[in-house]
């Protein structure tokens, strides 16, 4: 019996999430399916209920409806809890939700993968940005024992509201202070969407960076964005955006294939349309 899965989203054309997870079924050999599920907001709640009677193991979510499907699911994860969005859902035998998130999974093990020596307890960590991003990757960086995490965003009262929440060693600084917030920190993380193909650069200034702190992007489109470019030629060690993306699928497609895949060389280049 074919096994369906898919993501869900408003739009959800843009997602790279089929191409993904059709090169695993593909390289494993699974008689399964991984769709396009465009749906609109006033209609998730029906739309994810419907999934088990449907035949479906699950699906991701992408905009807009990773907050909205925590009230709808049976039980979220500890995960998705803290973060306070879901981007995986799995449809259980009997009929039940059941929800986690995966981003900071996927984070983590991208910048372990792609920065080998990045030591987290070396510095501060400054993370731009206060969106469900940045709070999986604050989560993340809190799991793998970051002293300190900067959380800097053109909104104030959005990071403040982000480091009130997760607690513990966030703090919070004005936009104004960006770049001399960089003198010190081990790592530096930029979870906006500047930067990213169609939108303003990133007005960051790296004089003060270390050369010893790791950069990373979540951006992938570009794959490497003016930041990691400006960072790469200074001699720092940079970490694109798209593993983070190839990683956090790792979980969901084990869960509704019962195959953990491998991130490749080859997955990176079929994802990128190369």
């Amino acid at each position: 019996m074919t096994i369906k899965a898919g993501v869900m989203g408003w739009p959800v054309d843009h997602s790279r999430s089929p191409a993904l997870h059709g090169f695993w079924l593909k390289a494993y050999g699974i008689d399964g399916s991984y769709e396009r599920l465009p749906v609109k907001p006033d209609e998730l709640a029906a739309a994810l209920r419907a999934l088990p009677e449907r035949g479906f193991a699950g699906v991701n979510l992408t905009v807009p409806h990773k907050e909205a499907a925590m009230s709808v699911v049976d039980e979220v994860s500890p995960e998705g809890q803290r973060i306070g969005a879901v981007n995986t859902i799995f449809a259980t035998a009997d009929g039940r939700l059941k929800a986690t998130n995966t981003d900071a999974y996927g984070f983590i093990t991208s910048l372990k993968f792609g920065a080998p020596n990045f030591d987290p307890k070396a510095g501060p960590a400054v993370v731009l940005g206060a969106g469900g991003a940045a709070r999986a990757v604050c989560v993340a960086l809190q799991d793998a024992g970051v002293p300190e995490i900067c959380v800097i965003n053109r909104t104030t009262t959005r990071a403040e509201n982000l480091a009130r929440d997760l607690g513990g060693n966030l703090g919070v600084a004005p936009w104004e202070e960006r770049t001399a917030r960089l003198k010190t920190a081990g790592l530096l993380v930029n979870t906006t969407t500047q930067g990213m193909q169609g939108q303003p650069a990133l007005d960051l200034d790296l004089q003060t960076l270390s050369p010893r702190a790791v950069v990373t992007d979540i951006v992938y489109t570009p794959l490497e964005t003016q930041l990691l470019a400006g960072a790469r030629a200074r001699g720092n060690t940079v970490v694109d955006g798209l593993g983070m993306l190839l990683y956090q699928a790792q979980r969901g497609f084990e869960g509704w294939f019962g195959q953990k895949p491998e991130v490749t060389a080859a997955l990176r280049a079929h994802v990128l349309g190369k």
